[in-house]
């Protein structure tokens, strides 16, 4: 269970403490519905206290955040560990591993692997929440959430980088914006299409040669697939991405995409904070040609 204490400041005073909750601390409905209906979750100057309840400036205030969700199964997998607190876990995810568990697939995620990590280093038996999730094939920076309060601030308040080789000779920068949809519910590959969900990719070229460019991208939406789909879209697609029309090389096995850069702004602190993950092997063994890795 998180405990954060806060101080009522001037603008909420003699105001319903369910202002403050939504106001300042921006807190979700669910979470202010689990605040309510949990004994003792809510204090002011130590007393218990009710979302309805009149508060004044300068009066303490001290929230024990209910955690309800369950661990998924635990799997044993170090971890490359980029930064953690109370509230956060950050990761540089490898290629190759899913973030998620799914029905057919309850374990050997990097939920699982959290989950375990958790466990037994703090003895933590909640759920941690991966926020702007990666694909299976893309490795980089992975924010998890400790507790329901950050993933509550930080869900799409995160600014992402991402690197990426593609084939031929891409534009020096540019837009792409092209509808993105899942052709077959069977399926998880998408296409680009008129029916589809709105998708904006930005890109710049950091350097190339005939055969390939080596881009820095940024994303307006988290569509599945985007930048691969994007990407085979233009003509350009992704190095070793034999989903998306491109075959795998000696380097490459998988989609040569990496998410280099993440800035959030902290949920407890309100710091701004940025972590980066240096450009895998693999990545670097395939730009060597380039004369700059």
């Amino acid at each position: 269970m998180r405990v954060i204490t806060y101080t009522i400041t001037k603008e909420y005073h003699n105001r319903p403490l369910l202002h403050f909750l939504k106001g300042e601390l921006k807190l979700s409905t669910h979470i202010v519905q689990s605040l309510r209906h949990t004994n003792g979750a809510v204090l002011i100057n130590g007393n218990f206290a009710r979302v309805v309840d009149i508060v004044s400036e300068g009066s303490t205030l001290e929230i024990r955040f209910p955690e309800k969700t369950q661990p998924p199964l635990l799997w044993e997998k170090e971890l490359e560990i980029i930064f953690e607190d109370q509230d956060l876990l950050v990761i540089n995810k490898p290629s190759g591993i899913s973030v998620h568990p799914t029905f057919n697939h309850p374990n050997g995620t990097l939920c699982n692997a959290v989950a375990n990590y958790l466990i037994k280093t703090q003895n933590t038996h909640s759920a941690a929440r991966a926020i702007g999730r990666l694909d299976k094939v893309t490795s980089g920076v992975l924010i998890f959430a400790k507790n329901a309060y950050a993933a509550s601030r930080l869900n799409g308040n995160i600014e992402k980088i991402y690197n990426a080789i593609a084939y031929g000779r891409t534009p020096q920068k540019g837009t792409i914006n092209a509808p993105i949809y899942r052709p077959d519910l069977g399926k998880t590959t998408r296409a680009v299409g008129k029916e589809g969900d709105e998708a904006v990719t930005h890109f710049k070229t950091i350097t190339q040669s005939d055969e390939k460019s080596f881009l820095e991208i940024t994303t307006e939406t988290g569509r599945t697939h985007q930048i691969r789909v994007h990407f085979a879209h233009i003509g350009h697609p992704l190095m070793g991405d034999d989903m998306y029309g491109a075959p795998v090389t000696e380097n490459l096995k998988r989609a040569a995409l990496h998410c280099s850069k993440v800035t959030i702004t902290h949920p407890v602190t309100n710091e701004n904070i940025t972590f980066t993950a240096p450009l895998p092997k693999d990545m670097k063994n395939e730009l060597k040609a380039l004369g700059d890795y």
